[in-house]
């Protein structure tokens, strides 16, 4: 158990790195379009949180710009540690695989829109941190296969309240700007 632990914080470790990565990158993009009028970037903000919240509860049908496919396994093959770093890098830029969620995209978007860097590297930790959840509650559980089962069962419900609080939360920010 306790190998499966330091597995698991180098893992969360490569996740932090490759979120922030990311966070820097939309943050320093974030720059190119912020000569545009605020209301104009709140309300694609807006937007783009509203379709993210529909194409979860499959009301609308988009394709996401993403990676459809899994980090090959030999990654972590190679060397467990080495391996659990680099999974989780290139698992935490997001980028590197799929995401079963649209509410990442919508943070993204607010990262982009909003500017910020500290919102940004906010952003990032939280996206690395909630992607780093799965597997502790799954560790956690002492029953993976049931844990899994639970997850997916509960997973169509997650994905739209996560989005339906990011986009709340975000209204809200931007109200009080």
């Amino acid at each position: 158990m306790h190998r499966q632990g330091l597995v698991l914080s180098v893992f969360t470790s490569g996740l932090l790195l490759g979120a922030l990565l990311s966070a820097l990158v939309l943050w320093t993009a974030s720059g190119l379009l912020s000569p545009a009028p605020a209301h104009w970037r709140h309300g694609a903000l807006l937007a783009c949180a509203l379709l993210c919240v529909l194409r979860d509860t499959g009301l609308l049908r988009l394709a996401l710009p993403q990676n459809a496919r899994q980090i090959p396994q030999h990654v972590l093959h190679r060397h467990l540690l080495g391996g659990a770093l680099q999974f989780g890098f290139e698992l935490g830029t997001g980028v590197r695989t799929y995401l079963s969620a649209s509410t990442p995209y919508a943070l993204a978007a607010a990262v982009l829109l909003h500017g910020g860097l500290l919102p940004a590297l906010l952003a990032g930790s939280g996206f690395a941190l909630g992607r780093a959840a799965t597997p502790a509650l799954r560790l956690a559980s002492g029953a993976p296969s049931a844990w899994d089962a639970r997850l997916t069962a509960r997973l169509p419900a997650l994905k739209v309240s996560a989005g339906t609080s990011l986009t709340l939360a975000l209204a809200a920010l931007l109200l009080l700007t």
